[in-house]
């Protein structure tokens, strides 16, 4: 059998089955987000010129500013294999809205299953008799774990507490089983969260409402679980830290930077109001570069990663340190590490696992070889579409 992966980088779907060249599925839902918004803002147009500016100024002063269509957010927070061959699911959000996808045929077909404008949700996990889990995200920095069991029902949260509860994973088998990594939400004397515990791995079967532990420590998260039908516990350690190291020399430079700092907000204050009332920034510098360096930049689980500086000949850096391990704990309790730099997973029917160090793709055989299987950028997550 022929295995495709598909992964999330710089915010696209990106697929590649066999030697097959790795090709981008689009997401339609978002075009057409985009393209409402452009129509809206041509039935508007008169009023940014002439007379109606008045009414511009208006909106701007109650807080109501027309925004330009390509800058709508627009973004993919999760991708999972589906139930049928060649199917994918997937999940994006814009500042109004959060749906889920389905893709058909390894993205040839697209169908709306769900969208709400009050929730937001990320990591979705399908069973294989078609139930979907994924992370309901809330205000306050808590996000707990939901299940929608068939087409006509909506996301049910199964676990609650202030704590965030993410990356679910259904346990193959006749049970509605799902693992997943969660950790306590850290909070000053007002309420407001200011970082989050260890990430744990816990164990919750649906239909009992029982929950129980497989792994935890003081000293390291442990993320993105995955749980085989023999009892094999897969996932990714990487030491737990409490908050930034403290630098002197650091210190020191931002206490010198500061008035320069400030100085730099005030300016992209007045030039978000040039943009707005005249179209046109203070200044030409940054534009296409500035916009590229965002793009070498993203955020894993609390950690901002940015792309390394490589050349052709090198071999594709991690973007996460090599103390990120993969590790296979057999049923006896057994550790194992598989590969060191990996940023994200995913298992095979054979038994082999595909991993990623945010800049190249790799497939890890039963044997324990390695070969690479795709070199590209800022890769988030990935998944093995059967």
């Amino acid at each position: 059998m022929e295995l495709s992966v598909a992964w999330l980088a710089q915010g696209k779907i990106r697929v590649k089955t066999g030697d097959a060249a790795p090709r981008t599925v689009e997401s339609r839902f978002g075009a057409d987000i985009r393209e409402r918004a452009v129509k809206a803002q041509q039935r508007n147009a008169w009023k940014t010129g002439g007379e109606g500016s008045k009414f511009l100024a208006g909106a701007m002063l109650w807080g109501k500013i027309p925004q330009d269509p390509a800058a709508i957010r627009v973004s993919i927070t999760s991708l999972c294999r589906g139930k049928e061959t060649g199917q994918m699911l997937y999940s994006l959000e814009t500042d109004d809205l959060c749906g889920v996808l389905q893709l058909e045929q390894f993205g040839v077909e697209e169908r709306r299953l769900w969208n709400k404008n009050d929730k937001r949700l990320e990591r979705l996990a399908v069973s294989e008799r078609g139930e979907v889990a994924c992370a309901v995200r809330h205000q306050f920095g808590t996000a707990n774990l939901a299940i929608r069991l068939n087409d006509e029902s909506g996301f049910g949260e199964v676990t609650e507490g202030d704590s965030y509860d993410t990356a679910p994973s259904w346990v193959p088998g006749e049970e509605r089983k799902v693992v997943y990594q969660s950790a306590g939400v850290g909070r000053d004397r007002n309420g407001n969260p200011v970082g989050l515990g260890p990430f744990a791995i816990h164990l919750i079967e649906v239909d009992r409402g029982e929950l129980s532990t497989l792994a935890e420590h003081p000293k390291f998260d442990f993320l993105t679980p995955r749980l085989t039908a023999d009892g094999t516990l897969f996932y990714i350690r990487r030491p737990y830290r409490t908050g930034p190291d403290l630098r002197p020399l650091a210190v020191l430079k931002d206490v010198v930077l500061f008035p320069f700092r400030l100085v730099y907000a005030v300016f992209q204050f007045l030039q978000f109001f040039s943009m707005n009332y005249t179209g046109k920034k203070l200044t030409t510098a940054g534009g296409t570069k500035t916009r590229e360096m965002d793009l070498k930049r993203m955020m894993i689980w609390g950690n901002m990663v940015t792309a390394a500086k490589e050349t052709p000949t090198e071999e594709p850096a991690d973007l996460v340190p090599k103390s990120w391990e993969l590790i296979r704990r057999r049923p006896d309790g057994a550790d194992e590490i598989l590969a060191r730099g990996v940023l994200a997973f995913d298992l095979a029917p054979d038994g082999s696992v595909f991993y990623t160090n945010g800049n190249a793709i790799y497939h890890r055989l039963p044997d324990g070889s390695v070969r690479p299987v795709v070199r590209e950028s800022m890769i988030e997550q990935l998944v093995v579409v059967t």
